[in-house]
This record gives C-alpha cells, structure tokens and sequence, in this order.
C-alpha cells in the first residue's frame, strides 16, 4: 500500500502541474515524487540532494515502489547539477528561506515563465518572498498548512519579469488572508514570533522601530482579531 504525505507535502503535490517534468530538489527519501508518479500525475521527476545517503533511501523506494521509469535520482546541490529542460515544476520543500534564495539565485534559468515554483520553508520565509517581489516573481498563492504540530505555508510563484511593489506585512503574511482557520493560525503564529523578536530587542536596547512597524501593519491589515490582546 502507498504511504501518505504529510501536510506539508501533501500541498506542495496539489501544486504540481499535471504531465509535468518535476525537479524535487532536497528530495531526501523520494516521497513526493514517488506518490505522484504511482499517482499518474507526472511525466518524470529528479529527486535531487546533495546527500548520498538519503539519495540511497530514495532509490530503493523508488524501486519498491516500481517507479524507475519515471523517477531517477540525481546527486547535486540545489539545481547545479539540472539542466533547463529537465524541469518544468521545481519543489524545494524542508529547507530554510535562506538556503532556497540561494539556490534561485545560483540558477539564473528558473526565471522562466515556462517553471513553477513551489517553495515551503522552513524558516524566513519572508527572505524568499523578499527575493521573488524583487526579482520579477509573481506569487500565485500560498497555502498554509501544518505538520507535526507546526504551522508552514507554501509558496507557488512563476516569472513574469515585472518587480512587485509590497508593504512590510506582504513580506511576512504574502497572499495569505483570513479565508479559513489555517491562515488565521499562520498568521497568529507569524505575529508571534515577531512579537517575541521585539521583546528581544526591547530587552537588549537594541531599535525596535522596523520590527513594530510590521506588526501594526500586520495588525492594520487583518483587523482587530491580530492587535495584542488577541494575538
């Protein structure tokens, strides 16, 4: 029997195009690929690490599963290792904003608007939403979601070339909205933390204007349900 995915993967799967050619990048045991290949989803896929040890686990679920038709394994860092023609749909999913922003940058030809991209970090991603306004990314939509108890969104976004002006909230909030009771977590959980980086700051003496800037205009945003008494 097929093993399930978790939530976060489980989105970053409804994401993908159909008969597309998916590029898994940090695939770690193959799972997404794996379940959208047994799926009939995808037309072939890499699952890419920088690992040989994972890469190994993978292969033999791969095989397990009857799927090396349509998935093969690929050691490399990040995208380094792809060829433009190998990828229409490109997942990075389990790593931090940081290291996904570096690997974009290291692969010019992502700004396609033939790629899609479905990002789901870990952490900061405010950094990777930062990078794709600037770098002529549109984000189609994210979709929050959670995981062993942790709260995550994932991003989908494309290239059209054309830089995006945004406020201090887009960066941390982006396309999500008050539409159902995971945003509103996600949200709750964002403002948070960014509360907890201003005690911090308060506590050190450190300049708390930038920081409380994006939490009123968080607040401002989304109304009353955010301001300090409730969030």
């Amino acid at each position: 029997m097929i093993f399930s995915l978790d939530g976060r993967l489980s989105v970053c799967a409804d994401l993908v195009r159909p008969n597309t050619k998916l590029v898994d990048v940090g695939t770690d045991h193959a799972y997404l690929p794996i379940r959208l290949a047994v799926d009939k989803k995808i037309a072939s896929a890499i699952a890419s690490d920088i690992r040989q040890k994972p890469l190994a686990a993978g292969l033999e679920n791969i095989r397990k599963y009857g799927c090396e038709d349509i998935v093969s394994v690929r050691l490399c860092s990040g995208l380094d290792g792809i060829s433009p023609d190998e990828a229409d749909d490109i997942v990075m999913a389990g790593m931090g904003g940081e290291l996904i922003v570096k690997i974009l940058e290291n692969a010019p030809w992502v700004k396609s608007a033939e790629k899609r991209l479905i990002l789901q970090p870990m952490t900061k991603a405010h950094v990777i939403r930062s990078y794709l306004y600037e770098n002529g990314f549109s984000i189609l939509s994210e979709t929050p979601c959670t995981a062993a108890g942790k709260y995550y969104t994932v991003i989908c976004s494309e290239y059209t070339g054309e830089q995006i002006d945004y406020s201090e909230s887009d960066l941390y909030i982006g396309k999500l909205n008050n539409n159902n009771i995971n945003a509103r977590k996600y949200i709750h959980f964002i403002l948070k933390k960014l509360k907890n980086q201003r005690l911090g700051l308060a506590h050190s003496n450190s300049d708390t204007v930038a920081i409380d800037r994006v939490i009123e205009d968080i607040q401002q945003k989304f109304g009353d349900d955010y301001n300090d008494n409730n969030s």
